[in-house]
């Protein structure tokens, strides 16, 4: 299923029953409020019904209203309806008024005296009263009519007054669903906060004491997974240590006999053969070397109980005549700018991060290059900066070049792909930020560790 947000997905659950409560509620109010009015226009129009049953008259040659012309007008005029009156004898026809105002229908009932019943008249719809009036001894008929348009008029009046305080209810109402749901679910955002915030270096167990009581299981099961990785990155580093450090003394012993096999007199075809042994011993010895400072780097591997106070140059300098050798008998011009550096880690992991890049900077600048070694402060950081102007590292491969195993198709060497990789678990280790990007002049490659000063 796609991912919805809770807070929508309750507001569309909501709106529904809150938009028939809505109508239920308008419907409600609309009637209850429209009866009375409605009862209200009808008892206007039966007292007119009786005031003009009180101005019948019997005269010698039959009835008659007395209703002056100005009594009529008055009578006629509303403001916004149009109002009709018919007054009958007791034979039904018609003494005064306007002709032909239906009977009511068969069947309807008076109550209190008067029939209410709508009819068309005049090609319009108009509410009806009539009344039953002594004239005489005996009974007469009084209908009044009006158009209908004070009552649309004051049904879309209750309508829209009963409707506006219903939505503006419905919409305080789903705002504080919105402004809720987004309260109870802070916990949660909280916590993914927490986690996003983590390195991949830190399996921790995840806090549950502030996660909601609805989400306690699936942080308990997170807890369970992280310590199931731990457990499982645990058992790896242990492995490829202990695989390492198993094959660093036979391989020392290898190289050992064959340095002593090369240094007696051999043909010159078994001298080609064991001078290739001896390449492959002193490659595997550095990949057994590299996997175990690997191991050492990776999480579970550094404990920040052993970090101590140290200055990179301190470092550096401990390491300086060992790389001038090898640089000088690969053709490299190896130099060093040198500031203090302090900072706090381990110094054995800080030296192997070091021989990894002067390796790689002597490895791939080629000979006749140059490269530079500096330690120093700058901008709040202590700096340590391997630069070479050798053929250097494209930007597309810049990141890749940090995967384990990871080597540039054509790179020369025989490298193994993990002294970057290396240098990055021990970054991480430090809490350090490592940069790869080009040399002085766009030229070669410069790799920068920044530490947090001591």
């Amino acid at each position: 299923m796609p991912a919805r947000s809770l807070r929508a997905q309750l507001l569309r659950r909501l709106l529904a029953p809150v938009a028939v409560l809505l109508a239920l509620g308008a419907a409600s109010a609309y009637r209850l409020s429209l009866a009375p009015a409605s009862d209200a226009y009808d008892q206007a129009l039966a007292d007119i019904a009786l005031a003009l049953g009180e101005r019948i008259r019997v005269a010698s040659d039959g009835y008659a209203v007395d209703l002056p012309a100005a009594a009529e007008r008055a009578l006629r005029t509303d403001r916004y309806d149009t109002i009709y009156y018919q007054v009958r004898a007791p034979d039904g026809t018609r003494i005064a008024g306007d002709a032909g105002l239906p009977d009511p229908p068969e069947g309807a009932r008076a109550q209190d005296g008067v029939i209410r019943y709508e009819t068309r008249y005049g090609g319009e719809l108009v509410h009806v009263v009539a009344m039953l009036v002594p004239c005489g001894g005996r009974i007469c008929t009084v209908q009044v009519a009006e158009t209908g348009n004070k009552r649309r008029s004051l049904a879309r009046t209750i309508l829209l007054s009963s409707l506006v305080p219903e939505l503006l209810l419905a919409a305080a109402a789903l705002a504080m669903v919105w402004f809720g749901v987004k309260r109870g679910l802070a916990p949660l955002e909280a916590l993914s906060a927490e986690i996003k915030a983590r390195s991949a270096r830190d399996l921790r167990p995840v806090d549950a004491g502030h996660a909601p009581l609805e989400a306690r299981p699936l942080v308990d099961a997170l807890n369970h997974l992280l310590v199931r990785v731990a457990e499982a990155a645990e058992n790896q580093r242990r492995f490829v240590a202990n695989a390492a450090h198993q094959l660093r003394t036979p391989l020392a012993g290898l190289q050992s006999h064959t340095e002593l096999a090369l240094a007696q007199e051999l043909p010159p075809a078994c001298r080609a053969e064991l001078e290739q042994v001896h390449r492959a011993a002193i490659r595997t010895a550095r990949l057994a070397n590299q996997l175990l400072a690997l191991a050492r780097a990776e999480p579970g591997g550094v404990s920040a109980e052993r970090f101590a106070p140290l200055d990179l140059r301190s470092i550096v300098e401990a390491s300086a005549d060992e790389w001038v050798h090898r640089s000088l008998a690969r053709g490299v011009d190896l130099g060093f700018e040198l500031a203090p550096a302090p900072v706090r880690g381990d110094a054995l992991l800080l030296r192997e991060a070091l021989a990894n890049l002067i390796h790689n900077a002597i490895e791939y600048a080629g000979a006749g290059a140059r490269v530079t070694v500096r330690t120093g402060a700058r901008d709040g950081a202590a700096v340590l900066e391997v630069e070479d102007d050798g053929p250097g590292i494209a930007p597309a491969e810049r990141e890749r070049v940090l995967e384990r195993f990871y080597r540039i198709p054509g790179t020369p060497g025989e490298g193994s792909g993990l002294g970057l990789a290396i240098v990055r678990e021990i970054a991480q280790a430090h809490g350090a930020a490592l940069e790869v990007g080009a040399g002085a002049g766009g030229r070669g490659c410069r790799v920068v560790l920044r530490f947090a000063q001591a």
